[in-house]
């Protein structure tokens, strides 16, 4: 079995250039990207989640005595929605960038952990405030349908904490740097290197 295995692993087809390890491009620098990863999809699912619930106890409330504005009253849920999307777009992007046989620097790592916080963090602010505004203006709108425009409009505002986020995200992961100066710290396995 053994020698069935080596012969397999010997005979496969010839990989990419490996991944040089140095003290600028660590074995562990996935990790903080990896990190960003989690942190943007947790955080902005946690502002979902939060936004969703919150609004929605002022949907039921005011759908008891008026539910014919139920569906209008539907608004503060999909705003909240978007921002777990926000988290999505951000963590397809970074992983994008994580690649086992490509050079990963401290400082792409490092920057895509912020970009993974900024979105996450932004996207949790933007969900209590979209839960929030949506619990008590959908309650508001029940009582007094006038409201209901200065319910989107600050509903919107809302949203827009999260989407600054994402841009910012985005900026930052789009930092490239694939530069690892100096001595490599594993010995490079040139046997199975394309062009050899």
């Amino acid at each position: 079995m053994f020698q069935l295995l080596s012969f397999l692993l010997s005979s496969a087809a010839p990989t990419s250039i490996p991944r040089i390890i140095t003290d600028a491009c660590p074995v562990y620098a996935p990790f903080f990207g990896a990190m960003g990863v989690t942190a943007a999809l947790v955080f902005t699912v946690m502002g979902a989640a939060y936004g969703t619930a919150k609004a929605s106890v002022g949907i039921s409330n005011m759908g008891v005595m008026k539910p014919d504005l139920v569906i209008k009253a539907f608004i503060p849920v999909i705003f909240a929605g978007v921002i777990a999307i926000y988290g999505l777009i951000i963590c397809v992007i970074l992983v994008g960038g994580i690649k086992p046989n490509a050079n990963y620097t401290l400082m792409k790592s490092f920057t895509d952990l912020g970009a993974g916080l900024t979105v996450g963090l932004c996207g949790l602010a933007a969900g209590m405030a979209i839960g929030i505004v949506g619990d008590s203006g959908v309650r508001a709108f029940g009582q007094q349908p006038k409201l209901y425009v200065i319910m989107m409009l600050i509903l919107i505002f809302s949203e827009a904490l999260g989407l600054y986020g994402l841009i910012i995200g985005i900026l930052l992961s789009s930092v490239s740097d694939s530069y690892c100066p100096g001595q490599a710290l594993v010995p490079l396995n040139t046997d199975n290197v394309i062009g050899k």
